[in-house]
């Protein structure tokens, strides 16, 4: 027998995280077996795409839904209907991480290491977040800490 449960769509949530232009696949594996472990709906990829690698363990890109962009423009025309862009940078206008109140509904993107998000999509973004770190770090050591933030039950925006 089943048992239907009606969804709430003013509560539902969902995330979604992905990476522009990625510098080495490595980063990538490592950032989706994240993402699976820390409860992302999707991911996605601008620019280089996603190579297998030994580092994705759990074969995460085959475990959830994995979309790939080449342009930021094409990425950004598909961004799910009233999901937020949430941009992971350095910059002086990003709002620390610790006070930042998620979205309910969003996507999460990070730049390569070596020289970040695009201008594009710095401008682009509905919010822009950083954290305390004297330089910047592996994509998906920053990506990691996005995703455990979220999950450590802060208020949602």
């Amino acid at each position: 027998m089943s048992i239907f449960v009606p969804m709430d769509n003013f509560t539902n949530e969902y995330f979604g995280i992905g990476i522009q232009n990625g510098k080495t696949p490595e980063n990538l594996g490592v950032l989706w077996r994240s993402a699976q472990n820390l409860g992302a709906s999707f991911i996605f990829t601008i620019g280089n795409r996603y190579a297998k690698q030994a580092c994705d363990t759990h074969n995460a890109v085959k475990a959830m839904p994995y979309f790939h962009y080449e342009t930021f423009d094409d990425f950004f025309n598909n961004l799910p209907k009233g999901a937020r862009l949430v941009g992971v940078e350095l910059t002086d206008e990003a709002v620390p991480l610790e006070s930042f109140h998620h979205p309910r509904r969003c996507v999460y993107l990070l730049g390569a290491e070596d020289h970040g998000l695009s201008k594009q999509a710095i401008e682009k973004s509905h919010f822009l977040v950083k954290f305390k770190s004297e330089l910047s770090l592996n994509v998906s050591v920053a990506g990691s800490i996005v995703m455990y933030d979220r999950g450590i039950g802060k208020p949602r925006s």
